[in-house]
């Protein structure tokens, strides 16, 4: 009996204990719990500023030559010499290339004695049809006679045209037996050999392209057009404004100048094509290279300015956090301009004045309270 009743008074005991820790519990829980948002957050902020910038817009670049060609043959024979090392600079009017004459020189020697033949014929006829004309003048002749004459003199005379013509043709194919350089340049490597039989208008012999000056071929967004137009139609020489960089990351030593813009905006991308060439005499410049193009410009007006490392981006949209006058910040978007080193323009989303917070971002949310440190001083 008594061992029941000291059972008993145990389990009132954990109970009353499991009781007061549930109340304990409760209490604590029902007690308000201060919002992470209430919480001052460090940051530091900038002011935005207007100023007038000059920054560097870059742009992916293309070589290309400003004179480049194949060298086909245009007649058909053996390759009987080869008169240029693969990837030598050669001059216009240089020999390049002879495909074997003796056929074409043999066509022309029968031209020639051809053409003599029609010549010294048609001067026999014409003899014939004046001293008909005297005779038929006194009717020395039958009138039939005259007539024959000056048909057999017609036909003499487009037999003479034929044969010149056999003659200039069969020169132009023994010419063409000789390939020279159309222009100055640099030729690739020869697609044949000695020996190579070729034919006409088919088979490519080599290449060649100018080298100096060469040009680089960039896309510009058509709302930049206005700018580049400006450039070309300037007439100023080439200056700073415009370099390049080598595929190794090395600056090119020499700026360009804007030569042409393409005639027609590309409908897909919105861009348009111009073209800045540049001297290459040591041939760094090779076509088909790429290059980053960079173009130094300077705003017309003055442009709201603020630190790079205060823009925020996620999915495609950037945007800014702004300090409000109740020490809260707003979280603005904003469309940027052109980027000048650590700072970047600002075309839409705040005004002059207002300041940014540029350290301290990522434990801030829009209406967060925040304590200004030290604010960022504007370069």
């Amino acid at each position: 009996m008594s061992k029941s009743i000291t059972m008993n008074s145990n389990n009132i005991i954990i109970g009353l204990l499991i009781i007061g820790a549930s109340v304990v519990a409760s209490c604590r829980n029902n007690q308000p719990q201060q919002a992470p948002g209430q919480q001052a957050i460090a940051v530091t902020v900038a002011e935005v500023t207007e100023e007038s910038v000059v920054g560097v817009s870059d742009y992916p670049g293309t070589v290309v030559a400003l004179n480049e060609t194949e060298l086909r043959a245009e007649v058909s024979g053996y390759i009987t010499g080869i008169f240029v090392a693969d990837g030598a600079s050669v001059a216009k009017g240089q020999k390049l290339y002879e495909i074997d004459r003796t056929r074409y020189a043999a066509e022309v020697e029968q031209a020639e004695s051809s053409l003599a033949i029609a010549e010294a014929n048609l001067s026999r006829l014409k003899r014939d049809v004046e001293r008909y004309q005297k005779l038929a003048e006194q009717d020395a002749i039958a009138k039939q006679t005259l007539d024959y004459a000056e048909t057999d003199f017609n036909n003499a005379k487009a037999q003479t045209i034929a044969a010149r013509a056999a003659l200039t043709t069969a020169q132009t194919n023994l010419s063409r037996s000789i390939i020279i350089a159309p222009f100055s340049g640099t030729v690739g490597i020869s697609q044949v050999r000695m020996g190579a039989l070729v034919s006409a208008g088919t088979t490519l012999l080599n290449s060649i392209s100018s080298t100096n000056p060469i040009a680089v071929d960039f896309p510009v967004n058509e709302r930049d057009i206005p700018r580049f137009n400006a450039m070309r139609q300037s007439g100023t020489a080439r200056d700073s404004s415009i370099h390049i960089t080598l595929p190794g990351g090395q600056t090119y030593p020499y700026p360009g100048a804007i030569t042409a813009i393409d005639r027609a905006v590309d409908r897909n991308t919105g861009t348009i094509t111009v073209r800045a060439s540049f001297p290459n005499e040591a041939n760094t410049l090779l076509p088909g290279m790429n290059t980053t193009l960079h173009v130094s410009n300077q705003s017309e007006s003055n442009q709201l300015v603020i630190p790079y490392r205060a823009i925020m981006e996620q999915l495609g949209q950037t945007s800014v956090y702004v300090l409000t006058d109740s020490s809260t910040v707003e979280q603005r978007g904003v469309r940027l301009g052109l980027k000048v080193a650590d700072r970047v323009v600002i075309n839409e989303g705040v005004s002059k004045g207002e300041q940014v917070v540029t350290d301290g971002l990522i434990n801030l949310r829009p209406g967060a309270k925040v304590q200004v440190n030290q604010p960022a001083q504007s370069k």
